[in-house]
């Protein structure tokens, strides 16, 4: 039954072509398949973080409308990580938030604005017709500046190493 026997090249007869030629596939190490998983892994956290923090501005900002007080605040003090006013709620009690304000952007020391917080707890206070939209903006930027660098990097990282 010589036609049963299998050639050493029949494989090569039906796909056309020769091994002698073919050079090995090179794959990227384990180092750097680990590191290129780790990229992606920071991509993702940040991204999270990101959602996270946005959802959190919807959360409060629903929380002020189940129970919103309104007031006349001066603004006491601005820096880079909050802005702390004073204002009077509705009992007549004179109140400085400790964490500050949300969405503070062009506030100055000795200002007047007007303010919305939640009167079951007063240290929730935003500017008045401001709202977690104004988040979405910063987050959004912040993320798309995150991916165009780590895929870049995860790509390199991803891609054979040339011999």
């Amino acid at each position: 039954m010589a036609s049963d026997a299998v050639r050493d090249d029949a494989a090569d007869s039906v796909t056309k072509s020769d091994t002698e030629g073919d050079r090995p596939v090179a794959l990227p190490s384990r180092g750097r398949v680990r590191a290129a998983r780790a990229v992606l892994a920071l991509g993702v956290l940040v991204t999270v973080m990101g959602l996270s923090i946005v959802l959190a501005c919807f959360i409060d900002d629903r929380t002020i409308e189940e129970s919103r007080g309104r007031a006349v605040a001066e603004v006491v003090d601005t820096s880079l990580i909050r802005t702390v006013v004073r204002f009077n709620t509705d009992e007549g009690r004179v109140y400085i938030p400790p964490n500050g304000i949300l969405y503070p952007a062009d506030l100055q020391p000795g200002q007047l604005v007007r303010v919305e917080y939640d009167s079951r707890n007063p240290d929730l206070v935003r500017v008045a017709g401001r709202t977690a939209v104004l988040s979405l903006l910063p987050v959004a930027s912040l993320l798309a500046v995150v991916w165009a660098v780590l895929l870049p990097v995860y790509y390199f990282l991803r891609r054979p190493r040339a011999h």
